[in-house]
């Protein structure tokens, strides 16, 4: 399959692409200092550059792209047909740098959170995700991964969902 565009416009397409300060992420941001928290933003004291960092809880939060870092069982998460090889490569590394980083913060002593995009696409959804996010930041857990389906269905149920280690 041929691009649909030209080389010089994919180029200014995928540089637009940002790693930091993205609208999933400003949105928890926004929502997370507005119930009292307090963070430092991509912090290079810590490995992997967590998106937020809450040292008074030991924790950091990773907002993660659900196309880039292949949120599974996502909608989101396609696979472009065109050079198929090269995206397979690039989206392995991605998950194994993520669990990479993931564990060597776990062993450092540290509590770890990814936000998948997708929670983060309605602002009913921004809620439920920082409800439950605040929630783990002040109980017991190492880890917490929250997808459209943890937030759709508490929103639904008005239960407790997510996954906590």
């Amino acid at each position: 399959m041929v691009d649909i565009v030209d080389t010089e416009t994919r180029s200014r397409m995928m540089a637009g692409i940002k790693g930091k300060n993205t609208k999933p992420e400003l949105a928890l941001r926004q929502a997370l200092h507005a119930r009292g928290f307090r963070f430092r933003l991509h912090s290079k004291k810590v490995q992997g550059r967590p998106d937020l960092v809450l040292p008074k809880y030991r924790a950091v939060v990773f907002v993660h792209g659900c196309f880039w870092h292949r949120h599974e069982g996502c909608g989101y998460a396609t696979t472009p047909a065109t050079r198929s090889e090269f995206w397979q490569a690039k989206f392995a590394a991605n998950v194994a740098r993520d669990s990479s980083v993931r564990g060597a913060l776990l062993d450092e002593g540290w509590r770890v959170a990814t936000i998948w995009e997708c929670a983060l696409r309605k602002p009913e959804q921004v809620s439920v995700a920082t409800d439950r996010l605040a929630e783990w930041l002040v109980a017991v857990g190492d880890t917490l991964e929250l997808g459209e389906i943890e937030a759709s269905a508490h929103v639904r149920e008005g239960g407790d969902v997510g996954s906590s280690r």
